[in-house]
């Protein structure tokens, strides 16, 4: 048996296609890849999505309508590494729009339940400058470069 890699997969109610659609939209070189649907039989009705396949950062996903039975928590999140505060703004603001959620210190919930950190490339760089950055950073929802740089120094 071989193996061709790792695929993150995850599981939703029923949105699974318009979340694809989505994060393709959101990220550079995000697409959608393959859409399988139900059959004759299945736990949800002919013809529903079952399956989407997409990428995002060139990264294989797919997304599942499997039911409410396994909802999304913050013990798995995907990490959004910005260079500028401007894509950080881009990618915050989609991400808590129309029913996302604000968190602490760059983290934040889409609207389809997926936990997300969007932060920026140099984010260690900053923090390991002091820990006025640290401190910084703790009372922060969107992270802000500038506010930990100045704090930083």
């Amino acid at each position: 048996m071989a193996v061709d890699g790792v695929r993150t997969f995850l599981w939703f109610d029923d949105q699974a296609l318009p979340a694809a659609q989505f994060y393709a939209d959101l990220f550079p070189g995000g697409c959608i890849t393959s859409v399988a649907h139900y059959g004759d039989g299945a736990p949800k009705p002919d013809g529903t999505v079952m399956v989407v396949e997409f990428e995002i950062f060139g990264q294989p996903f797919a997304g599942l309508n499997g039911g409410p039975q396994f909802p999304h928590s913050q013990a798995v999140s995907f990490q959004v590494r910005c260079d500028t505060q401007e894509e950080i703004d881009r990618v915050w603001d989609a991400l808590i729009a129309d029913g996302g959620q604000e968190g602490q210190c760059g983290w934040c919930q889409d609207r389809f339940g997926i936990h997300w950190q969007v932060v920026p490339s140099a984010l260690g760089e900053l923090l390991s400058a002091g820990a006025g950055a640290w401190q910084a950073m703790m009372g922060m929802r969107r992270i802000v470069i500038a506010d930990l740089a100045s704090a930083s120094a």
